[in-house]
C-alpha cells in the first residue's frame, strides 16, 4: 500500500489567551494520498484556516505530528521548514498576492529565485506555466493590467513553478465573480486530473466544494466529517486570455 502523501496523527494547536490557552484545533487524524483534490470545510473558527496553516508549514502545532511525503515536519527547524514551504508546497491565496510592480513572468518565477535557479532557467519555467494556464501572452504585463481571474491564474503559475507535491489554496475564488470562479475551479480540477497534482482546498461554498473528490469538514476545531464524493466532471478546457476583467474587490 502507498504510503500517505500527508499524515497526521493527534493533530492540535493551541493559542494563548488572556483566559488561558485556547484550542483553535484539537485530536486530528487524517491521511491525504497523493493525487486527491480535497475541499476543507467549515464555519469561522471550525479550525480550518488553523489546520491549513499547520499543512503549510506556516505554523507549528502544540501538540500532534504531521508527515510530509514521509517527512515528520512537525518539530523542524525554521530554515527547514522555509525549504519545505519553498521545494514542496505551492500556495494559492484569495487575495493573489502578486507584486504589483513586478512583470507576470517575474511574479510566477519568484519561487525560483528562492531556490537559486538560474534567470535565464526561470524565464523558461515561468513561460511554460503560463503557457499552461494561457497567459504567456502576458508575461510582460503588470498585474494591474489583467483581470482578477487572470491573476489568480498567474498565482497559481506561481504555485507550481516548483513543482510542489501540495497545491494549498485558500478561498482560491474569494474575489472572484461566478463566472471566472468557475474557470478557476475547472482549471484545479484539470490540473488534477491531468498532471495529477494533489489539491487541498479550503472555500465556503459547496459549489466550490463541489468540484473536489473528498470534502472534510472542521466544527469546533475538531473533524466532523471526512466523506467522498463524485467531483464534477472536468470538461475540454481551452484557457484562452480573456478580456481584462475586474476583480470583484476593484468594482465599485
Amino acid at each position: 500500500m502507498t504510503a500517505a502523501l500527508i499524515r497526521v496523527e493527534d493533530l492540535a494547536k493551541d493559542y494563548p489567551t488572556a483566559a488561558g490557552p485556547y484550542p483553535a484545533l484539537h485530536g486530528v487524524n487524517l491521511e491525504i494520498g497523493a493525487g486527491e483534490f480535497v475541499a476543507i470545510m467549515g464555519p469561522s473558527g471550525s479550525g480550518k484556516s488553523t489546520f491549513m496553516n499547520l499543512l503549510g508549514c506556516l505554523d507549528a502545532p502544540t501538540r500532534g505530528r504531521y508527515w510530509l511525503a514521509g517527512q515528520d515536519v512537525a518539530r523542524l527547524p525554521t530554515d527547514a521548514l522555509a525549504q519545505i514551504r519553498n521545494r514542496q508546497l505551492g500556495f494559492v491565496f484569495q487575495g493573489f498576492n502578486l507584486l504589483q510592480r513586478s512583470s507576470v513572468a517575474d511574479n510566477v518565477a519568484l519561487p525560483l529565485v528562492y531556490a537559486r535557479v538560474a534567470r535565464a532557467q526561470r524565464r523558461i519555467r515561468a513561460r511554460e506555466l503560463l503557457a499552461q494556464v494561457g497567459l504567456e501572452r502576458y508575461a510582460e504585463s503588470l498585474p494591474s493590467r489583467i483581470s482578477g481571474g487572470q491573476q489568480q491564474r498567474v498565482a497559481i503559475a506561481r504555485a507550481l513553478v516548483n513543482r510542489p507535491r501540495v497545491v494549498l489554496a485558500d478561498e482560491p475564488t474569494g474575489n472572484l465573480d461566478s463566472h471566472t470562479s468557475e474557470e478557476i475551479m475547472a482549471l484545479f480540477a484539470r490540473l488534477n486530473r491531468d498532471q495529477g497534482i494533489t489539491l487541498v482546498l479550503v472555500t465556503h461554498e459547496p459549489d466550490i466544494a463541489a468540484w473536489a473528490g473528498r470534502v472534510i469538514r472542521f466544527h469546533d476545531g475538531a473533524l466532523a466529517e471526512d466523506r467522498r464524493q463524485l467531483p464534477r466532471p472536468v470538461s475540454s478546457l481551452s484557457l484562452s486570455p480573456e478580456s481584462p476583467r475586474p476583480a470583484r474587490e476593484q468594482v465599485a
